[in-house]
């Protein structure tokens, strides 16, 4: 006779609770393998892709796509003897060593819980939200009199094309600007800067679709302030959003990503006392030194960005300065000092701001450094970033240069002592040796929890890096 085995919502990591049912790779009648993937969940740090515990054929789907689930809760059910060849009693079949069992194993070892899912049905199909090359609908004229319009009727306006990379990107002013003649022209007709545009081709080149895509979140977009709009913007199905009866708002769940990271600014910004020290700093000679590193053919396998020099930089300073590297123990009523450093890069997405780190990456070389950050681009851009990527983060860089920002005042990360903003490189008049002169000049900014650093340590951090920015043959004397 058959046997049925439940497989329940493993914890994915980092103690999360819930978790989104995003994608079934496979349907009813399927016959599934011992670590095949079966589903895609979304958590709130990142997406996961399940393996199956069990080989067997799939008797039922117990949870529906857009479903929010608990741990624990099942999601799947296998028929692992469909032939019937065990007897009617004998025990069903463990899973091997290693596996998830089917009363609510967990990936890693935070415990399960016995709890309903809450079930949130998406509002038609997930949006694409990535796609590089999505063009906003041309806007539709209201009618001359209210209308009322089914909401499943309503047009939907595209989402804006492409994440927000606020990740390795050598999109500033500061950069040479690398594109084809028919790239320029487009630019041109778009009235896009060029220099402000982030490149995702090889070598560092501008693409067409990189220009459609900042041309498309640059794009002023009209509210929807009157009863029966038939074009109501963010009106997308991917995001569970809905507008209301009169037209004039759009409300949008906030999970995963976004409710996360906002449970983690609130309890920063209201736990650790932020202060923020500004410096502006003539990088002309990090310019000349990136120009030669791209041409270097130990470099030709990773792309070399400012943000590269910058991290390497802070890097050193910590080394110089370890009391930086530290996180406040509320509970013990301790200050813990770090002997390692992983240095996180904050990512705007559009899941929402994500900070994956580098692991230890005191200990890499400026390829090894260009190499990590390389890497955790392209994990944050396919949306991969695990769990595991964003703990024990320890220090972190924010690059709001790449959206053409001079400087802000970032909030700490939680768990870390500081976090510092890099802005956008720009020619300017600068005095140099006694002469004014156009120079590539950028701003930093440096966030620190007053409680671990005081105003003198905070100083000595951000200057140092500022004198390596200003002369990088400084790491040679440091490093």
């Amino acid at each position: 006779m058959p046997t049925f085995e439940q497989f329940k919502l493993p914890d994915a990591g980092e103690g999360l609770t819930e978790a989104e049912i995003v994608q079934w790779h496979v349907a009813v009648g399927d016959e599934v393998t011992v670590n095949q993937t079966i589903v895609e969940i979304e958590t709130a740090k990142s997406l996961v892709e399940l393996p199956s515990p069990y080989t067997g054929v799939v008797a039922e789907l117990l949870v529906a796509e857009g479903d929010t689930v608990e741990v624990g809760v099942p999601i799947i059910v296998v028929d692992t003897d469909p032939s019937g060849a065990a007897s009617a009693g004998a025990p069903a079949a463990e899973p091997a060593a290693g596996e998830a069992s089917g009363s609510g194993a967990v990936l890693v070892g935070y415990g399960v819980a016995e709890q309903a899912s809450a079930r949130r049905p998406r509002r038609g199909a997930a949006a694409a939200l990535s796609g590089p090359t999505a063009e906003p609908a041309p806007p539709v004229v209201a009618p001359a009199a209210p209308v009322a319009v089914p909401a499943a009727a309503a047009p939907v306006r595209p989402a804006p094309s492409g994440p927000i990379r606020a990740l390795v990107s050598a999109a500033t002013a500061g950069r040479t600007v690398l594109a084809k003649p028919p790239v320029r022209k487009l630019a041109r007709d778009l009235g896009v800067e060029l220099a402000s545009v982030p490149a995702t081709g090889p070598g560092g080149i501008i693409t067409r679709e990189d220009v459609l895509a900042y041309s498309a979140r640059s794009e002023p977009r009209t509210l929807a302030t009157y009863a029966g709009d038939d074009s109501p913007w963010l009106n997308d199905a991917g995001t569970g959003s809905s507008v209301t009866p009169d037209g004039r708002q759009t409300r949008v769940p906030v999970k995963s990503v976004r409710k996360r990271t906002a449970e983690a600014m609130v309890q920063s910004a209201f736990t650790a006392p932020h202060v923020t020290e500004f410096h502006t700093v003539d990088v002309t000679k990090t310019m000349k030194l990136v120009a030669k590193l791209r041409e270097d053919r130990e470099f030709k396998d990773v792309r070399v960005t400012p943000l590269l020099i910058t991290a390497r930089a802070l890097l050193l300073a910590v080394r110089r300065h370890p009391d930086i590297n530290a996180s406040w123990d509320e509970a013990a009523q301790e200050i813990v000092y770090k002997h390692y450093v992983n240095l996180g890069i904050a990512a705007a997405t559009p899941r929402g701001l994500v900070v994956p780190n580098i692991k230890d990456a005191h200990r890499l070389d400026l390829k090894g450094l260009a190499q990590g950050l390389s890497d955790l681009t392209a994990t944050a851009r396919a949306g991969r970033t695990t769990p595991a990527d964003m703990s024990d983060g320890t220090i972190t860089i924010t690059n709001v240069g790449v959206f053409g920002i001079d400087t802000g005042t970032p909030i700490l990360n939680p768990g870390e002592a500081a976090i510092l903003a890099f802005g956008a490189i720009r020619e300017q008049p600068w005095v140099h040796k006694g002469k004014i002169k156009k120079r590539w000049v950028t701003q930093l900014a440096l966030s620190f929890d007053h409680r671990l650093v005081d105003g003198a340590l905070g100083a000595y951090v951000l200057s140092d890096v500022a004198k390596i920015l200003e002369d990088p043959a400084q790491a040679l004397v440091w490093g």
